[in-house]
């Protein structure tokens, strides 16, 4: 049913970069990107942010920054977001386009994932296990 999945957060260098690859890892089968709302475009993934992915066995490597488009909105099956203000911005780009716009963090009560940007390691940290533990359940989800 969901064969592609775009992941959104703000600037595509911390959250949706590190949450594409985890649900890479998890869902191999699937075609998954991720792109920023207001994105530091052609930008690699933030130095924090590669850094707590390696220690955690997950490469960034190659990532650039992406401006999320209309275009890549409808032409992704799902569009999971890091926070509720951030389906707001996706649905005004495209409205018809709400319906398969969710939270990443979904099936972890409907929590939001904080941006870690310019943070400390700790908060990185943090950030990370969240998107970990919402990609795995996604993962569960979609493998029904």
């Amino acid at each position: 049913m969901f064969d592609s999945i775009l992941l959104v957060c703000v600037g595509n260098i911390c959250r949706s970069p590190t949450a594409e690859r985890l649900l890479l890892k998890y869902l191999p089968e699937k075609r998954i990107a991720s792109a920023g709302i207001s994105a530091l475009v052609g930008h690699g993934a933030d130095a924090s942010a590669v850094a707590i992915a390696e220690k955690n066995h997950l490469s960034l490597e190659g990532h650039t920054a992406r401006q999320l488009t209309k275009e890549m909105c409808r032409e992704y099956s799902l569009i999971l977001v890091m926070e509720k203000g951030h389906i707001d911005a996706v649905c005004q780009l495209a409205p018809e386009v709400r319906g398969k716009t969710m939270l990443l963090a979904h099936w972890l009560g409907q929590k939001e994932i904080p941006d870690p940007y310019r943070k400390s390691s700790e908060a990185f940290e943090f950030v990370y296990r969240l998107i970990d533990e919402a990609a795995q359940k996604w993962a569960q989800a979609l493998n029904r």
